[in-house]
């Protein structure tokens, strides 16, 4: 194996940890502390927010266990792709939401919306790389 091709490898494995860290962490928080996620729900959906802070939780505590398994890990990056693209509708509420709050809060809501393009570009790379 070529220094390259290591490198390659080694840094899959870190965006592995990175993305399993992250979406495990924010899954465990959707049901510790469901108040934030249910207030940036879209409103348009249909049904209580609860429920959505809930599937999405699961479904992220899923794809966190799928990527963290090296034989699952090309799906759970196709799984986090999914997955951040189906809530980024929610990142976009809360930017709606607080485009009048103090600027703290407006670089958060706004500072999330192209990070959730680099989150399913790295999940897209664990589906890649493996």
């Amino acid at each position: 194996m070529s220094g390259r091709q290591r490198s390659r490898r080694t840094g899959a494995r870190r965006t592995s940890l990175f993305l399993t860290t992250l979406l495990g962490t924010a899954g465990i928080m959707h049901a510790v502390r469901p108040e934030p996620f249910d207030s940036i729900v879209p409103r348009a959906l249909p049904g209580l927010p609860r429920a959505y802070t809930y599937a999405s939780g699961i479904a992220e505590v899923a794809t966190s266990a799928l990527i963290a398994v090296p034989s699952t890990r090309r799906l759970g990056g196709l799984a986090a792709a999914a997955l951040l693209v189906a809530v980024f509708p929610a990142n976009v509420q809360m930017a709606i939401d607080w485009r009048d709050a103090p600027p703290k809060k407006q670089a958060i809501a706004f500072g999330r919306l192209p990070l959730q393009g680099v989150l399913v570009a790295q999940a897209l790379h664990i589906a890649r790389r493996g």
